[in-house]
């Protein structure tokens, strides 16, 4: 057994936190498996979609505090509040967490950091860091804020409270929300649709861009000089021709870009 299994179908990665019998409680393991594991998808041409969820009833419970590492003991030298290296949001595969049910402290945190959230309708949630002595981490205080304004940010971090699945939807944290039983079936609908339908380079350069504008407080102009740039880069390119052409024919497109291959980071504009 390992805190995290790892399963990839026709160009879906399906990560799973599995430690069940815990309710996936968060353990160093678990972050370091995790993202050792994004950085191999998203080096990898097949992996065209990553769904992150929780084997079990729950997605994540929080820190495990059954174990000596998971305790809010001093910190050594090593410590770091964004364990998980690199985050979902760095990446230029697009993440979606089934969130399948109740996510609480970096349960929760390590949600915010993907592209999109698909929550159980039912389930439990808070970022209640605060509620025990510490404050958010895995860069909770960037993520939520980007996602849902200052204002509610404020409410659930300074608070910790708890809310289901109605509120994440209504606050904006949760993209949709289902029953339980339907929450993985509905992110993998999604990360196929991802995988067959979506040029690679074109999502990878859109997912990077609309985190780059959040990360870096792009105005609205660089970010239109951004995407002129960028569109300079794919249109004529092989794939802008197959995209129209398997519109024209009512096929599904055929994709040869490499994202691993021909990738080049987007300038830095904030400087």
């Amino acid at each position: 057994m390992t805190d995290l299994t790892v399963a990839i179908q026709a160009g879906v990665a399906v990560l799973t936190l599995n430690r069940p019998e815990r309710r996936n409680a968060y353990t160093p393991q678990m972050g370091a498996l995790l993202g050792e594991a994004y950085r191999r998808c998203d080096d990898d041409d097949e992996v065209r979609a990553i769904v992150l969820t929780g084997a079990g009833e729950a997605f994540c419970a929080g820190a495990d505090f059954t174990q000596p590492t998971g305790r809010f003991d001093a910190p050594d030298d090593q410590f770091s509040a964004s364990p998980i290296a690199p985050a979902a949001f760095e990446l230029r595969t697009p993440v979606i967490a089934a969130v399948n049910g109740h996510a609480i402290g970096i349960g929760l945190t390590m949600a915010l950091q993907a592209d999109v959230r698909i929550m159980a309708r039912d389930a439990k949630y808070a970022v209640a860091q605060v509620r025990r002595g510490v404050i958010p981490d895995c860069a909770s205080h960037w993520t939520l804020p980007a996602l849902v304004g200052g204002a509610v940010a404020a409410d659930l971090l300074l608070t910790g409270r708890t809310f289901d699945g109605a509120e994440a939807a209504a606050l904006g944290i949760a993209s949709r929300v289902a029953a339980a039983g339907d929450v993985l079936g509905l992110a993998m609908t999604m990360a196929a649709d991802i995988a067959v339908n979506t040029a690679p380079m074109s999502v990878a350069l859109s997912k990077r861009l609309l985190w780059d504008t959040m990360a870096k407080g792009y105005g609205p102009g660089q970010v239109a000089a951004m995407e002129t740039a960028l569109h300079h880069r794919v249109m004529g390119g092989a794939d802008a021709r197959e995209g129209v052409a398997a519109f024209l024919q009512r096929r599904p497109p055929r994709w040869t870009a490499s994202v691993s291959r021909e990738w080049e980071p987007l300038p830095d504009l904030s400087g």
